[in-house]
């Protein structure tokens, strides 16, 4: 039922913690905030045990319903080699479309969940952290003017230290983690023993009474109760660096019980004491031991803010390996896994955007009004995926299908509808950032496409320049390696064109060379190389979209099969395309703007393949569109 033939990994307890540290960072810190926020709404006329235990029971089944059934039992198992994430499920459900238009229409589900998930990573920091020094509040109210000062101090450190990379942060994450979730699973133990009738609310009976008593109102505060699933996306997007095994694992014996006994001891909190509701989650402790949960709390939170953060990173170089981002510049920040990547231009804009809700909202509670649309648009758009993969390409009947992911998404519906509900309070924030983003990418991906059409009309088929480059007595060969980069193997590169046209002449050795992103997280063989007439080899580069290429490396492994290849004798051959309106335009001229805009902008081809810059040639050539 997967498309993965990986062995699985050993369970040592290094992974274990990693996947406690990495995967679960998120999810586990929206106690913070979660059972906070659902309980408002229903604060005013007086906080009943009926009504904390029908919050309680909501919040239960959420986790259930959402992470264990969802993504746990089912959409685990739709893997990309090993690699999970909205854009890998989106590569599985395009291969079985059949049209171009119905895998344009896949992709761009995909993308508005990718879109939505980058909403998701500049909300994350921004309310995590928040939430945890809104904590000092609880010890003395002195503090209340230094919460906003000290979480945008943590934060600008944060992003400010990404680019020494996650592995020197990394080794610690875990552990500190795993003594998160033990001691909010032991505050919440406590409380539940002082109040063992909350133990009740595990049954869906108080869930629904509760929405049948309150019907719209109960509604309205499915937007907050989602807040404890925020975070289950990880679970999937993480599976190529850990396994599915293990997530699966931590989360049943680990994750899922500590949560468990934290919200429900915050339900039996407010039972004994309902004027806890202004902060259940830091009341659970003693007060010796506020100001040392405050911190650890901080940790947390700076950790699930980390693998958003990474996160962002890898969904950016997947939109750009995928075609619908430009290309934007890649540090690697390990020299060993080929995942830890800093992306410079992803991480200021993140960052801006955390410091401006800081600033605008100020509050946790506040901010959380903007935090559900983004989490439950990209569940929506899982599903969605989700049903075409498990039909189309496992085989599943129609009627186990619908049976299985109709629930399912009927419940994300009503969570996406329910934070709908939100947008005046700030829910538009991820609307606007995740419309904003979509318009950029789809214009993008429609450009190039329109670029790559207008290339072919106008150059020459390779098979016909081949044909007659005997009979060309005026070309004169010369000695030395030119390589021609073209994105249409099956095309004259333009720079090839102009070359013969203003210097009439033709290297001793040509590589016409073209690199394709695949839609898999690694290609399977890396190159193709065909020789085409002596001394003219065309050689194809296949990358997955979770690597980022290198060519001068590539093309040094070509003396493997017989050709040679002589770094110091190289020249390569660019064309730099200068945009102009076509008489009939086939975008819109905001469109067209934009293309341009992100064509200027975008890292240039030497940086972004690894070209030494001393042995570039670019010839500029005009294209209409």
């Amino acid at each position: 039922m997967t498309t993965s033939s990986l062995a699985p990994r050993a369970l040592t307890p290094a992974l274990l913690l990693g996947v406690i540290g990495v995967v679960y960072g998120d999810i586990g810190t929206s106690p913070l905030y979660a059972m906070r926020a659902a309980a408002q709404h229903f604060s005013a006329d007086g906080l009943e045990k009926w009504k904390i235990l029908g919050l309680l029971s909501l919040i239960t089944w959420a986790l259930i319903l959402v992470v264990t059934v969802k993504y746990v039992a089912f959409v685990m198992r739709a893997d990309n080699r090993g690699e999970g994430g909205i854009l890998a499920l989106t590569a599985l459900a395009q291969r079985v479309m059949k049209t171009d238009r119905s895998r344009f229409a896949v992709g761009a589900i995909g993308v508005a969940g990718a879109c939505l998930f980058f909403g998701d990573g500049v909300i994350t920091p921004a309310i995590s952290v928040l939430s945890a020094v809104e904590g000092l509040k609880i010890i003395s109210t002195d503090f209340e003017a230094i919460v906003i000062p000290i979480s945008l101090i943590v934060l600008v450190v944060l992003f400010f230290v990404q680019y020494r990379g996650t592995h020197s942060m990394g080794v610690v994450f875990g552990p500190i983690c795993a003594v998160w979730f033990l001691v909010i699973g032991g505050l919440g133990l406590i409380e539940i023993v002082k109040v063992p009738e909350i133990l009740v609310a595990l049954s869906p009976h108080y869930a629904i009474q509760f929405c049948i008593a309150y019907k719209m109102l109960a509604f309205i505060a499915f937007g907050s109760v989602v807040l404890a699933v925020t975070g289950a996306e990880a679970l999937y997007a993480d599976m190529g660096h850990f396994g599915a095994r293990p997530i699966r694992l931590v989360w049943s014996v680990f994750v899922l019980p500590c949560l468990a006994l934290n919200y429900f001891g915050q339900g039996a909190l407010l039972i004994a004491d309902p004027a806890s509701i202004e902060n259940p989650f830091y009341l659970l402790a003693p007060e010796w031991f506020r100001p040392p949960l405050v911190l650890l709390a901080t940790a947390a939170t700076i950790i699930a803010s980390q693998a958003m953060i990474t996160g962002a990173y890898s969904i950016a170089r997947q939109c750009v390996q995928l075609g619908w981002l430009p290309r934007l510049e890649v540090r690697h920040t390990s020299s060993v896994e080929e995942g830890q990547i800093y992306m410079p231009q992803v991480n200021f804009a993140l960052l801006i955007g955390v410091l401006v809700l800081v600033l605008t909202f100020r509050t946790s509670d506040d901010l959380a009004a903007a935090y559900g649309i983004a989490v439950t648009g990209t569940f929506l758009c899982t599903s969605i995926l989700a049903v075409l993969v498990f039909r189309r390409m496992f085989g599943w009947s129609w009627p186990l299908v619908l049976a299985v992911f109709v629930p399912l998404a009927t419940l994300d519906a009503v969570f996406f509808i329910s934070n709908v509900l939100k947008v005046p309070d700030g829910g538009w924030v991820p609307l606007v950032l995740g419309a904003f983003l979509f318009a950029l990418m789809t214009t993008w991906k429609r450009g190039r496409d329109l670029l790559f059409s207008r290339f072919r009309q106008d150059s020459l088929p390779l098979k016909s320049f081949l044909a007659r480059l005997p009979q060309s007595k005026s070309i004169i060969r010369v000695p030395g390696i030119a390589i021609f980069m073209t994105g249409q193997a099956d095309y004259v590169p333009n720079a090839l064109l102009h070359n013969l046209k203003h210097n009439k002449v033709l290297h001793e050795r040509v590589l016409f060379v073209t690199v394709t992103n695949l839609d898999v997280p690694q290609a399977p063989d890396r190159r193709e190389v065909t020789e085409l007439a002596p001394g003219i080899h065309r050689v194809i580069l296949n990358y997955g979209f979770l690597e980022s290429p290198n060519i001068p490396r590539e093309l040094e492994t070509l003396r493997d099969v017989g050709v040679e290849f002589e770094a110091m004798q190289a020249s390569y051959f660019l064309g730099r395309e200068q945009l102009v309106s076509a008489v009939v335009p086939k975008m819109a001229r905001w469109r067209q703007w934009i293309f341009s805009l992100l064509s200027r902008n975008a890292v240039p081809a030497t940086e972004f393949f690894h070209i030494p810059s001393d042995r570039v040639v670019e010839l500029g050539v005009r294209v209409a569109i």
